[in-house]
């Protein structure tokens, strides 16, 4: 069985993404997906197999993602009351929807040819290096918050160390290359601003929890294996590449699994990413300023704020970006926004639990106390800097 046809078996049946738990006869990238899929087949009676693949089409957020949208985007033009959150709504749309496409084709390149070796290779060991390695193969992962923690738990099964992984956690969700293009669409060369600081966060954490392995206060990892030090990537990148053939068939099989994966991809983001464009739209149509610059302006007060409404809003990165951005917008407190974005995967309880469950209670521990001061205190140089 060759690369692509294991990853298409290994598919997850309610997201799509690539699976990595085997559960029920099938692979699941988490187990909130194996839950799922658990109660959609205890749910479905005998006989109304038809109804209930009707029902999945219809929710695929490749189908009800376009038609919300194009609700929303005419709405202003045959129910007047909703004119304002309508033209917020094609404002955003207009920024994002670009950027949002060539994410995720990006994405799907990424999982079609980068073998999930390379991220295993890369990430064993205690040099600071392998920090490095970590936020840059998280920002490369362009994946969301949800898949990004499937993927950080898989690298831990595999053998990777804590602190490659919590920096590979870090960097990923608000650091990958998708969300990258959706920021820069949103706030401009700011958006590059936040990407950087979301690596350094990455980097220092992973630094610190160097440290703090060696002291013994972290759990250790007991699916650490020896790394065959004669393998190369590099010759293994010029074995694939002499051992490919550009036949038109082959070429087209290279789409297909490009495209599988940016199907895959999107079916876990575009849904987030509709959300909060729709909760932008009304926070920019309904609630006035001064109530923005009141409670959530730049100051200490505002930031911490800013802090608590994150960690109790459960949405994915790539929905959070354009709520951001309204923050930002409506502020002018880039440090805020900065720490809306960065404290939902710090604070986010569902991560903060499977991280307990797979690796341990101390590194969840360290992960809220060594990331939020460093968090905050980033934002505050972001409020502090006049832009």
């Amino acid at each position: 069985m060759n690369h692509s046809q294991d990853a298409t078996s290994k598919r997850d049946p309610v997201c799509g993404m690539q699976g990595t738990l085997e559960r029920h006869g099938q692979w699941f990238c988490s187990e909130h997906c194996a839950t799922a899929y658990a109660k959609q087949q205890a749910a479905a009676p005998a006989g109304a197999l038809h109804v209930h693949a009707r029902r999945h089409w219809l929710l695929d957020p490749w189908v009800w993602v376009p038609l919300s949208g194009l609700g929303l985007w005419s709405a202003g033009w045959w129910f007047p009351p909703a004119a304002a959150v309508s033209e917020q709504y094609r404002g955003y749309v207009g920024r994002v929807l670009v950027p949002s496409l060539i994410g995720l084709v990006i994405g799907g390149l990424v999982d079609h040819y980068v073998p999930r070796e390379y991220i295993i290779r890369w990430l064993s060991g205690s040099r600071k290096r392998v920090i490095a390695r970590a936020t840059l193969l998280g920002f490369l992962a362009s994946t969301c918050s949800h898949g990004c923690l499937a993927l950080s738990l898989e690298l831990y099964r595999k053998g990777a160390s804590v602190p490659a992984v919590v920096s590979f956690l870090l960097a990923s969700p608000w650091a990958s290359m998708s969300l990258t293009l959706i920021l820069l669409s949103l706030f401009g060369l700011h958006g590059l601003t936040i990407v950087v600081s979301a690596l350094v966060v990455a980097f220092i954490t992973g630094l610190i929890f160097q440290r703090l392995a060696r002291r013994g206060l972290l759990e250790t990892n007991p699916n650490t294996i020896t790394i065959d030090a004669s393998f190369s990537i590099r010759a293994d990148i010029a074995r694939r590449y002499q051992a490919h053939t550009w036949t038109p068939a082959h070429l087209a099989q290279d789409a297909r699994g490009v495209a599988r994966g940016t199907w895959s991809l999107g079916r876990m983001v575009l849904g987030w990413v509709q959300l909060g464009l729709i909760l932008s739209a009304a926070l920019g149509a309904l609630v006035p300023q001064h109530v923005f610059l009141q409670y959530l302006g730049p100051t200490p007060a505002g930031l911490l704020l800013t802090l608590l409404g994150a960690t109790l809003i459960e949405v994915c990165s790539e929905g959070t970006a354009p709520l951001a951005y309204e923050l930002y917008r409506q502020t002018g407190a880039l440090g805020n926004a900065f720490v809306f974005l960065m404290s939902g995967v710090v604070t986010d309880y569902t991560e903060l639990g499977a991280l307990w469950k797979t690796i341990g209670r101390r590194t969840v521990f360290w992960l809220v106390t060594v990331t939020l001061p460093i968090v905050c205190v980033i934002g505050l140089l972001l409020n502090w800097i006049r832009w």
